[in-house]
């Protein structure tokens, strides 16, 4: 399936994505891969990695951010709060950043939004640390193709807002349901974004998680939005 967007984008499985711009440099958003029971063997060693997006602190998110950022020293961007602990962690060439702001790191743009969820960190020993506040991305590559992660998160009405401010070309929504929006919010999320195209994500990594693309299809269709349905590991090469 081509977006004509000439970005390539592959589902590494849950919510993480990872994007070939087209001056040919890597982004990852959400960087849960090498523990990431969902990505495939053949996926867990990146081809190169120049920026990183964190959009929350939890496990199934970030939890080889550390790694991966010190094995590729890419730039980082998340929220204040996690700037920090990755900074102690040895962790360089971050931004903290909040919610409104954007920074340019390599040949992209991100725009940090709002989420609604929660966030923290399991430390060393297993104690929680404070994580600041969820949040998703609006990420526009030097081509002007701009698209919109929203991290974990249930439908909140200033979507709209993010869709009028940003019109991403594709947003990418979890449907898992229980700990974020399952595929009737996020139905009402595509038509408040203005959104037609859309990869859902957060769903059957784990058995809890019971929505389904199908689901979204059938709730969106009149819509005419498309709901592309990518398998952890697929590429979608434009």
């Amino acid at each position: 399936m081509a977006l004509n967007s000439g970005i390539k984008i592959k589902y590494l499985g849950h919510s993480t994505f990872l994007f070939t711009t087209p001056g040919g440099k890597h982004l990852l958003i959400d960087p849960w891969v090498e523990n990431n029971p969902a990505c495939p063997q053949k996926d867990k060693q990146l081809p190169g990695l120049d920026t990183m997006l964190i959009t929350h602190g939890h496990g199934d998110h970030m939890q080889d951010a550390v790694s991966l950022a010190k094995k590729h020293k890419p730039q980082v961007a998340c929220i204040y709060e996690i700037a920090l602990w990755l900074g102690g962690k040895g962790v360089e060439n971050v931004t903290g950043m909040n919610k409104g702001g954007g920074v340019r790191l390599n040949d992209i743009k991100a725009t940090m939004v709002n989420a609604h969820h929660s966030s923290a960190i399991i430390d060393d020993g297993g104690k929680i640390v404070y994580a600041g506040e969820p949040a998703g991305f609006v990420v526009e590559f030097e081509n002007g193709f701009t698209i919109y992660h929203a991290g974990d998160t249930c439908v909140f009405g200033d979507m709209k807002i993010i869709g009028d401010l940003y019109k991403p070309d594709l947003a990418m929504l979890p449907i898992g349901d229980l700990y974020t929006m399952g595929p009737k919010e996020a139905a009402l999320a595509c038509q408040l974004l203005g959104t037609k195209k859309v990869i859902p994500m957060h769903y059957a990594t784990f058995p809890v998680l019971t929505g389904t693309p199908a689901e979204l299809q059938q709730l969106t269709a009149a819509a005419g939005t498309e709901v592309i349905v990518m398998n952890p590991g697929d590429e979608i090469d434009s």
